[in-house]
């Protein structure tokens, strides 16, 4: 099993199986604002507008580098093989991206992962509801304990009550969590245990060919089961959002095994996040609740 570190474990065989439609979403309330564009005519960072009737602004870009140590490092993060400049670029990410105060302290996130499931995030206690349409399945999973997991799942309008079958699909949800989490919050994951981060240099543009861009490689030592990947981030040199992520099964490979764009940014109650991974990889509706009833982790 994967840790919350690093999660393409098993990601090809996802981009191969997922599909169906969006299933209810458990939100009851949340916010969003007009996407941030630099280049269509839409709000600039830092230009007030109005959006469903409330004015609101995107966050606004500054000088980097911010400085090193701007959010907290887990234990275990390689401070001592990653290169300063590359720890300066992963603070400013995590800065444009609404700051890790605000990540902290954001309760929970529900999202829909690429049209396939919806998952609805307690992040504060470790919970999360996973409802699968294409599999029938619904999975209430606490992992406050990665070791000792707990919760429910219901298949096929019945629930799972033999307890080799439960721990089997309790660590199937675990594993979906990881997995889809990953794709969501990245930028707050850049100095996550056994990560190491090097600079890359600039780039005139993205391999979207985009806009002018940092990069930031990221590898890992002695995490999860595939300790070898690699990614890659161009990062905006104006808005230090990731303007394109490329991931390699092995930190040797001259070419990406995967390459998706990051679109799609919007604001969401303090923090930014990106919905559109082009194509079919979309992540949203996105929402984020201070509010939610508890049932919505305990009861199918």
């Amino acid at each position: 099993m994967r840790t919350a570190n690093h999660h393409f474990y098993y990601f090809l065989l996802i981009l191969l199986t997922v599909g169906g439609t969006a299933c209810t979403s458990s939100a009851e309330e949340g916010s969003t604002t007009s996407e941030v564009s630099a280049d269509d005519g839409s709000p600039k960072p830092g230009e007030k507008f109005m959006k469903d009737g409330k004015k609101t602004i995107i966050l606004e870009t500054q000088p980097w580098p911010v400085g090193e140590g701007t959010y907290p490092a887990a234990a275990g993060f390689d401070a001592a093989g990653s290169d300063e400049k590359a720890i300066r670029l992963a603070d400013s990410i995590v800065k444009y991206h609404g700051g890790w105060e605000a990540y902290n302290n954001t309760r929970y996130i529900n999202w829909n992962f690429f049209g396939a499931r919806t998952l609805t995030w307690d992040k504060h206690e470790h919970r999360v509801r996973i409802e699968a349409p294409k599999d029938n399945t619904l999975y209430l999973l606490d992992f406050k304990d990665p070791e000792n997991l707990s919760g429910r799942v219901r298949r096929f309008g019945e629930e799972v009550t033999n307890a080799d079958s439960l721990s089997f699909f309790l660590e199937k949800a675990h594993s979906i969590w990881i997995n889809d989490s990953y794709w969501l919050v990245h930028q707050f994951k850049l100095k996550d245990s056994g990560v190491t981060l090097k600079y890359g240099g600039e780039v005139r543009v993205d391999p979207q060919g985009k806009r002018p861009c940092h990069i930031l490689e990221m590898t890992f030592k002695e995490v999860g089961n595939t300790p070898g990947n690699k990614y890659r981030l161009y990062v905006d040199k104006a808005t230090f959002h990731i303007n394109t992520w490329q991931f390699f099964r092995s930190a040797d490979d001259a070419e990406p095994a995967m390459e998706t764009p990051w679109k799609g940014y919007l604001p969401y109650n303090g923090i930014v996040l990106s919905h559109d991974r082009g194509g079919r990889f979309q992540l949203g509706p996105i929402t984020v609740l201070n509010k939610l009833a508890e049932s919505t982790f305990t009861e199918f």
